[in-house]
This record gives structure tokens, C-alpha cells and sequence, in this order.
């Protein structure tokens, strides 16, 4: 059972499948924390009903990245989190949190990176982008995080037949979907199986028998 913590900064519906996964068994996962930069998420609600432990911690308390990430990792720390994953969080991650759990971040993104991603491309940013260029495909891609804006290794990702959305808000709900299906699908491999990182490729290892 591997201790995780959830970063989120809004309604966190990524993070409440995560949670029901957990407790299904799907997950050998329990979730150890909640951490939010916004005091007013919806997903801090969910998380004080599922009595897990919440934590507030807004950047701009702090004097500088490398600070904010210093009580991160306190926090972290004080919890026994050895996994972070990252439903929703709309803040840059600290370098020193990245460091300190390389290859143990995992961020979902609402396209199919390297595409309509970077700095400032999140939630409906990315569909409206998706429907202004008219592509006929999008998705999902969960990824690992590094210092840079979507630049992680990808560790799954997820096609989307868009080509009957009239709207960005269409293409929200189809891909929606499909992010909680697979982000809590690339969160199991990467928990229950070995693997490396090479270059930007993620590379599965060894595979732990199934009992089932």
C-alpha cells in the first residue's frame, strides 16, 4: 500500500475517482493528504467527508518557489506521502518537490501533449484552443513532471474522437470522461510495476503477478 497525496485546486473530480479506486481496491493506494493552493476547492469538501487529511497552501504565503516547496515537502513529509499526484493543480510545482520525488509526480492534461500544452494551458484554455484549430482528435495524457509546463515523460495517453463536438464545452465532457478512466489506468501501472525513464519515454520494467 503506497501513501499518496493528491494536489488539487478546484472541484477535484480526477481526485474523487482516484479516491474511489483506492477504496474499490483498484489502487494499491491510500490517499494520505489532500493539498490545495485555494482555501475555497471543491475538492477540499470531499476530502473532509472522506475524513483525509487537508492541507491549504496558497504560493503567494511564501517568499519564493523554493519556500513554498520547503512546507510542501513538510507537509509531505509529515504524512508519509510517497507518491504525489496532480488532478487539477493549476501551480508549478517547486523544484526542489520535484527533486525530492523524481519520477513520482503524475499530472493528468486534457489534449494530447506535446500539443496544446505549456504555461497557462489548462481546463477549458485547452478545449478552446482544441476547437479554435479544428483538429479532428484530441484526448488525454497523464505524464510525469519535471521543471517544465507539460514537458514530462508520457506515461499513457488517450484518443478522443472530437469531429461531432460543436463546441469546446462538447469536447470538455467527451474528454472528461476519459481522463478518469485514464489517469487512475496509469497510476496502477506505474504502482504496481518497475519502470524507468529514459530520455522522455517511460519504460515498464517488470510486471507484478495478478493474483486475480
Amino acid at each position: 500500500m503506497v501513501n499518496i497525496a493528491v494536489f488539487a485546486s478546484g472541484r477535484g473530480s480526477n481526485f474523487q475517482t482516484i479516491y474511489h479506486k483506492t477504496v474499490d481496491g483498484y489502487l494499491p493506494a491510500k490517499i494520505a493528504a489532500l493539498i490545495s493552493d485555494n482555501g475555497s476547492a471543491g475538492a477540499i469538501e470531499f476530502a473532509r467527508e472522506q475524513r483525509i487529511p487537508v492541507f491549504v497552501a496558497p504560493p503567494g504565503d511564501f517568499p519564493s518557489p523554493e519556500v513554498f516547496g520547503g512546507e510542501l515537502l513538510r507537509i509531505l513529509k509529515l504524512q508519509a506521502v510517497e507518491f504525489i499526484v496532480l488532478a487539477g493543480y493549476l501551480k508549478k510545482i517547486p523544484a526542489n518537490v520535484v527533486d525530492a520525488f523524481p519520477n513520482r509526480i503524475l499530472n493528468i492534461h486534457p489534449a494530447l501533449l506535446p500539443s496544446f500544452g505549456g504555461k497557462g494551458m489548462f481546463g477549458m484554455r485547452v478545449h478552446q484552443a482544441v476547437f479554435d484549430a479544428g483538429v479532428k482528435i484530441s484526448g488525454v495524457t497523464v505524464h510525469l513532471v519535471n521543471n517544465e509546463y507539460d514537458a514530462g515523460p508520457v506515461v499513457l495517453q488517450r484518443a478522443v474522437d472530437i469531429r461531432d463536438c460543436h463546441s469546446p464545452e462538447e469536447i470538455a465532457r467527451k474528454v472528461l470522461a476519459q481522463e478518469h478512466r485514464a489517469f487512475p489506468e496509469a497510476l496502477k501501472l506505474l504502482l504496481e510495476n518497475e519502470y524507468r525513464v529514459e530520455g522522455r519515454r517511460v519504460i515498464i520494467r517488470k510486471i507484478k503477478h495478478d493474483p486475480h
